[in-house]
């Protein structure tokens, strides 16, 4: 079991963490002492530290790191990142985001679930995730139509460019792809190219040398290399650099890469899905976005609908939500009245299937065993 060391300030924030990750099925250790981190530390082999910002711990470095801050800044953000940790992550916490930086974590060793040692072994091998993890729900033709594209598209090692917007399920298509490739029992590393500061872009796909800035402390390699015999899923892509897309366009063209402060070239056998919220056409025009690259990437072009034009997957969404979350806390199933279902279905979900699941999340916390119309209107209007 993946063993998380927390060291931060606030006792609520540390409660809420534990809980959390515990929920995930992690082991976790907390503290807000410094001195007893090292303790926990050096009588423990943890696989991963999340920090608080304010703390140093160089002794503990060797430790993949996700720093957290209630004071996000750029220069902060650099500093931390450049110092060799993982992630850097402001204040609310984003759960979907710290749950990926650990997945990937976790692939990047060699296991896709959270009961592996994530630094037990150097493989870059995954776990196949089960096929009731990735499922697409849903039986309204715009659904159909991108279940026939991944199963006709996935067998290929063609680029992929999946364009919607944020909530509607672009990381879940990228995954089926790569469920139902010849490489799903090869890495699949994701990166979210908007999270990432444009001065660490480059070490965060292409990885860096040691000593070849300042914090550089040791060699480090980059999700290009991580992906090494899978798929690198890169989100947002429409967010990064021209200076970063000019190097992706080479690593796609060449298949090599070379670390930042290297001079070695180094080849890569990686399948790239890329995916994006904007209109990537428009990009283009205004000079954001390398038009030669978006050819390199849009081999194939598969458009995930929004939730408001299928509609009639809502119901199915809500049952198999409500499955899951009830499933996974131990409790009994909820029901839904008629009538809160026709309120579920006929609200704008602006968020798409994102929003929708955090809605039923809130219901299935804050409701007995029937979820009414009145609920709805209560808990879903925000």
């Amino acid at each position: 079991m993946t063993k998380i060391l927390i060291l931060e300030h606030s006792k609520s924030m540390r409660n809420s963490l534990r809980e959390r990750l515990d929920f995930e099925n992690y082991s976790t250790e907390a503290t807000d002492d410094e001195t007893e981190a090292s303790e926990l530390w050096q009588r423990k082999a943890f696989d991963v530290m999340i920090a608080d910002s304010d703390y140093r711990l160089p002794e503990m470095s060797d430790i993949p790191t996700i720093v957290i801050t209630s004071h996000p800044s750029i220069p902060s953000a650099v500093e931390a990142l450049k110092g060799g940790a993982v992630d850097y992550l402001p204040m609310p916490i984003d759960m979907n985001r710290l749950l990926g930086t650990l997945r990937t974590l976790s692939s990047a060793a060699g296991e896709g679930k959270p009961d592996t040692q994530i630094t037990s072994a150097p493989r870059t091998r995954q776990r196949r995730p089960s096929a009731r993890q990735e499922q697409m729900i849903g039986r309204s033709e715009s659904i159909e139509r991108v279940r026939r594209m991944i199963d006709r598209v996935a067998p290929s090692d063609a680029r992929v460019l999946i364009m919607g917007e944020n909530g509607t399920g672009k990381e879940l298509v990228a995954r089926s792809m790569h469920l139902k490739s010849a490489r799903r029992d090869g890495p699949f590393v994701e990166v979210n190219c908007a999270a990432i500061p444009a001065e660490l872009i480059e070490s965060e796909l292409f990885g860096h040398e040691k000593g070849s800035f300042t914090s550089a402390v040791r060699q480090r390699k980059g999700k290009f290399e991580l992906a090494d015999g899978g798929t690198l899923f890169m989100d947002e892509i429409g967010d990064m650099s021209l200076s970063a897309q000019a190097k992706v366009l080479r690593a796609l063209q060449e298949n090599k890469i070379t670390r930042v402060g290297g001079d070695k070239d180094i080849s890569v056998d990686v399948r790239v899905v890329a995916a994006t919220n904007k209109n990537i056409r428009d990009e283009i025009s205004r000079g954001n976005f390398r038009e030669d690259l978006y050819h390199r990437l849009s081999v194939i072009v598969i458009h995930v609908p929004p939730l408001r034009e299928r509609k009639g997957d809502v119901e199915l969404l809500v049952d198999h939500f409500i499955d899951d979350i009830c499933k996974s806390r131990g409790r009994n199933a909820i029901t839904v009245d008629e009538q809160a279902m026709a309120e579920l279905s006929s609200m704008p979900w602006t968020g798409n299937v994102r929003q929708l699941r955090n809605a039923v999340e809130r219901l299935t916390i804050l409701c007995n065993d029937r979820i009414t119309a009145d609920d709805v209107r209560a808990y879903c209007l925000d």
